[in-house]
């Protein structure tokens, strides 16, 4: 009976913890947004004080709303097409045409500092 127990505890129970403790440390590592002090301060924290430190870092490290998502590739093609067929119509004059272009790229305009 003992041994049904210890194999019930180890799979259900301390194999996932691993897991999560594992997944936390790849995690850390491998997210470009944590500078190297921070990471080895956090690294410190998950070893020490594995779930805690493990719930901690899920929950400071993950907002609960998420990153507001970049326009695909495809639509930004799309978009720079139709300014182009309406710089090409007369519709828009060139300087208009750059500066919408730069809007859709994310470029700051030359001349603005």
């Amino acid at each position: 009976m003992d041994s049904f127990w210890d194999n019930f505890w180890t799979l259900l129970i301390f194999i996932p913890l691993l897991l999560l403790w594992v997944f936390a440390l790849v995690d850390l590592f491998r997210n470009p947004e944590v500078s190297g002090l921070a990471k080895a301060l956090w690294a410190i924290a998950i070893v020490l004080l594995p779930i805690i430190g493990m719930i901690v870092y899920f929950v400071v490290l993950y907002d609960s709303e998420p990153a507001e998502a970049a326009p695909s590739s495809a639509a930004t093609i799309d978009q720079l097409t139709q300014l182009a067929a309406l710089r090409d119509n007369g519709v828009l004059t060139e300087e208009e045409f750059q500066r919408e272009k730069d809007k859709l790229l994310g470029v700051e305009p030359a001349g603005t500092a």
